[in-house]
């Protein structure tokens, strides 16, 4: 078949229509998009227990694909008991909260007045009604809990189905990728196939891993600073780090105000500490459990987020992270995709080559007659 030559125009117009098309359709497919990558990517993860199930202790397909959803879902229980039980205590704990910030509010605007001798009088009433209204709204805050709780429940249990389906089809699924190309490129794509599987399921252990160090770190230094909630600041912190600057600071402003809130006076330690733990999640944890084979710069991590947040909301921002390092993967095996591949990564440093001397002798002997 002979290749169509298209004006650049047209191409750039193309490939517009086409993203244009693909956000449109991920936007009004949330509900099912995001539950399904989510089950892709811990379909890869359980992928070599499944297998282990299957080959060395001979379980059949279902039984082993349960066996993976078990763990899976004992897991997010776990996960989902530890935040209610916390949650709770905290929800006792919010009208001294509100009493306790409404205090030092009043006290921090008293300060301001005396010190720089100016009048918030009228100005500070609209902010403490406001700050009043926003503290006293239990109605608006309970239905927004309940709203988050219901759409969480919901995109679990797809993620939960459409897991099953994934582990218990894999073989149909891998063979349908397969047939798609030609027949002389099988052992390109099956190798393709085998190393972002690799890549990606080590991508998203060392995410788990990196979870773990960054919530011990920070329920550690809130212990002993004697901030209130130390444990549930500290797992809030790692599964918020999953998300690049934006989660950290978050983390780092919440972990502040419930400090200021609760009477601590360790303020300026506990923005010193986040500021450590960062250093150490960025330079150590970070190189050496992730690694840097799917490491995204800067920029484009902040767009994938930007874009995250606007088609699947907060989910998307969990994973945009992983979406944009298999496009990564993918970009840098296709020929004609290399260049995608390589913006989305870091800067490769070049190392300069350094200028050899070679010292010779040249020894010249004259003949005598």
């Amino acid at each position: 078949m002979k290749d169509i030559k298209l004006p650049f125009i047209a191409k750039l117009a193309l490939v517009l229509i086409s993203i244009l098309a693909l956000g449109y359709l991920a936007k009004i497919g949330k509900g099912v998009l995001a539950p399904l990558f989510f089950a892709i990517l811990m379909a890869l993860l359980f992928l070599p227990f499944a297998n282990f199930l299957e080959r060395k202790l001979r379980f059949s397909r279902t039984v082993s694909t349960f066996s993976s959803l078990l763990i899976m879902l004992l897991f997010l229980t776990g996960l989902i008991y530890f935040f209610s039980t916390q949650l709770s205590d905290f929800v006792n704990d919010f009208p001294i909260l509100k009493e306790q910030v409404t205090r030092s509010f009043n006290e921090f605007q008293i300060w301001v007045s005396q010190t720089f001798h100016l009048n918030f009088a009228k100005q500070m009433s609209y902010i403490n009604q406001a700050l009043d209204k926003l503290l006293s709204s239990t109605g608006l805050i309970l239905g927004f809990t309940v709203s988050m709780f219901s759409s969480t429940m919901a995109f679990f249990l797809f993620s939960a189905l459409f897991f099953i389906f994934i582990l218990n089809y894999r073989r149909v699924l891998y063979q349908f990728i397969i047939s798609i190309f030609q027949s002389q490129h099988f052992e390109k794509v099956n190798e393709g196939i085998v190393e972002i599987q690799k890549i990606i399921k080590n991508y998203i252990s060392g995410l788990f891993i990196q979870i773990i160090i960054v919530s011990s770190l920070t329920s550690i230094l809130l212990s002993v600073l004697g901030v209130k909630y130390a444990i549930l600041l500290g797992v809030l912190t790692g599964l918020l780090n999953v998300i690049p600057y934006i989660g950290i600071l978050f983390s780092c402003l919440i972990a502040c105000v419930i400090s200021f809130a609760t009477g601590g006076t360790h303020i300026l330690f506990v923005l010193i500490g986040y500021v450590v733990i960062h250093l150490i999640d960025g330079n150590i944890t970070l190189p050496l459990v992730v690694g840097s084979k799917v490491k995204i710069n800067p920029l484009f991590t902040f767009i994938g987020l930007l874009i995250g947040e606007e088609l699947w909301g907060i989910s998307g921002m969990f994973l945009s992270i992983p979406f944009l390092a298999i496009l990564k993967i993918i970009f840098e095996r296709v020929e004609g995709l290399e260049p995608w591949g390589r913006v989305l990564g870091e800067e490769t440093k070049v190392k300069k080559a350094r200028k050899k001397y070679k010292i010779t002798k040249n020894i010249t002997l004259e003949e005598k007659e």
